[in-house]
């Protein structure tokens, strides 16, 4: 961890876009002090020139001025301007994540973070990445509004019940970075932290190399799509075929019963596992059941990763010794009422008690088993 003997006026500047952030708010703090101090100076020298000099004096008239009130109007818009187009940029740079991303699920919850790599590798309250690459994060939370945070990449975004939202960054240089819950999210918010570890790539690969992957989460979807919750009953494909095609869906349009279209993205295949009469695919009856209470986010997050996996699109990872991947192109999404029992374990990676980068503040079982019935 990079760490100061003196109290920095800003935090560590660790991503691409930080630099950004930054010089957006010396110019608004430049801004905010130019007129700080001309405003109070007017103000002493109004209050000296034009102060009482005998009781009952008339003042002269003034009739006003054309180039005056021009220069006033032209200035407050010219900065407003240039602070609206600063910001917009900043932000169009922060939020369009790049294509070659590597893949990293985000689940929040009170009060801990829970990290997946698309290699399988899960983490509680920590995340290792590489430096140089870039990084995106799909994230959503089991209970209430949070906020991931990361003040050296300059970085944050809300996480919302029911949704997904979206954070990427690339990392600039190694160190140990904090993390936190910027969003008042109940009793133990302020200990709602972690650490973002920023490795050299050999190094990142040795850590993936020794650390328990399990399943990736295409593995795990395929699983619980196929065995657990009994998916591949209604669209598995052939003529038999009950449910929708899923095979090439992802990110194409979608025609719904209604004419209506739409994008089938992330938030489209989570609502059509949760509640799936909502948006019927034209040509379907509304005969799928919901799953509703019966996944868990992280067992959401493996399907739509397996979903993906069948448009070819696996998410961007890093080539390590335990690394795999299972993108089966011949089933889809949930659709069956068979009973099941569905369980999934996510494996911790074990460093020892003392191992770096340990969190003596997370809870003593890191393995979340969700085993419900339906």
């Amino acid at each position: 961890m990079q760490s100061h003997s003196w109290v920095p006026l800003f935090p560590d500047s660790a991503s691409t876009f930080a630099w950004q952030v930054d010089m957006l708010y010396v110019y608004l703090i430049l801004i905010s002090l130019f007129f700080t101090v001309g405003i109070v100076l007017a103000i002493f020298i109004f209050a000296i020139k034009y102060r009482e000099k005998e009781k009952f004096a008339t003042g002269a008239e003034i009739h006003g001025s054309i180039t005056l009130e021009t220069v006033w109007s032209i200035i407050p818009f010219v900065i407003s301007m240039t602070i609206f187009l600063g910001g917009a940029i900043v932000y169009y740079h922060q939020f369009t994540p790049p294509q070659d991303a590597m893949d990293v699920y985000v689940v929040g919850k009170q009060w801990m973070w829970k990290f997946e790599h698309s290699t399988g590798q899960r983490e509680i309250n920590e995340l290792h990445i590489p430096v140089g690459r870039k990084i995106k994060l799909t994230m959503t939370t089991e209970d209430v509004l949070h906020d991931l945070s990361f003040p050296a990449f300059r970085t944050k975004a809300d996480i919302v019940p029911g949704r997904y939202t979206y954070l990427w960054f690339e990392a600039t240089k190694p160190g140990k970075y904090h993390i936190f819950c910027a969003e008042y999210c109940g009793l133990n918010h302020s200990g709602m932290g972690g650490w973002v570890y920023v490795m050299e790539q050999a190094d990142y690969d040795n850590w993936l190399s020794g650390n328990i992957s399990g399943q990736t989460p295409v593995e795990a979807g395929k699983e619980l799509f196929e065995t657990k919750l009994g998916c591949a009953s209604c669209h598995a494909g052939g003529p038999q075929q009950r449910g929708a095609k899923l095979e090439g869906i992802y990110n194409h349009e979608v025609k719904l019963v209604g004419g209506q279209t739409v994008v089938a993205d992330d938030d489209y295949i989570r609502n059509s596992i949760l509640n799936p009469s909502s948006q019927v695919v034209e040509g379907f009856q509304p005969i799928m059941p919901t799953f509703k209470g019966q996944v868990t986010e992280e067992q959401l997050n493996s399907l739509i990763a397996y979903i993906k996996s069948l448009s070819g699109n696996t998410g961007s990872t890093t080539t390590s010794p335990t690394s795999s991947s299972a993108a089966n192109t011949s089933t889809g999404p949930a659709a069956s009422n068979t009973s099941s029992s569905n369980s999934l374990t996510p494996a911790r990676a074990n460093r020892g008690p003392s191992g770096p980068g340990s969190n003596p503040n997370a809870p003593a079982n890191r393995a979340e088993t969700t085993n419900r019935n339906r």
